[in-house]
């Protein structure tokens, strides 16, 4: 099974890695497919490095970077991966790229406690769950242990 594992560099990211790893710890037979999708140069960008060759390479090396710790997870690990770098709309260039390298399966973290709420809020996860040509995993975040969140009690209290 082809896993694509979209990575924006979030601790969250990190998360779905995790998870993923632990699907296969279990059991699953699967490769994954990491990817991070770069928003288009904007019009100052271009206007400051006018090179289109220089703004790809820019834009490349800055989602090598972000795939990195997730790349070492999975090294640590053993597993197999390849790494994409795609640019555009996160959505559509998922879509795209799930199509083209024939994956089976995404898994990504959710930000959103609320499907209604990551709906209104325009969620790259909920937008991709539905539009996605094969089933899409949400990884919700993980919890704050107890003595965390007593910490961040304390601190709101003072």
């Amino acid at each position: 099974m082809r896993i694509l594992l979209p990575i924006d560099g979030s601790e969250l990211a990190l998360h779905e890695v995790r998870f993923a790893i632990r699907l296969v710890q279990d059991g699953l037979r699967a490769d994954f497919l990491l990817t991070n999708v770069q928003e288009p140069a904007s019009l100052y960008e271009m206007v400051v490095v006018p090179d289109p060759q220089a703004l790809g390479t820019i834009s490349h090396d800055a989602g090598e970077h972000l795939l990195q710790e997730a790349c070492r997870l999975l090294d640590a690990h053993g597993l197999a991966y390849e790494t994409e770098i795609v640019t555009g709309d996160p959505v559509q260039a998922l879509v795209e790229l799930i199509e083209r390298q024939q994956c089976e399966l995404v898994v990504m973290g959710d930000r959103n406690p609320s499907p209604l709420l990551g709906a209104l809020q325009g969620s790259v996860a909920h937008s991709l769950a539905h539009a996605a040509p094969v089933p899409v995993l949400l990884v919700k975040a993980p919890v704050n242990d107890s003595a965390d969140a007593q910490t961040d009690m304390q601190g709101a209290e003072g």
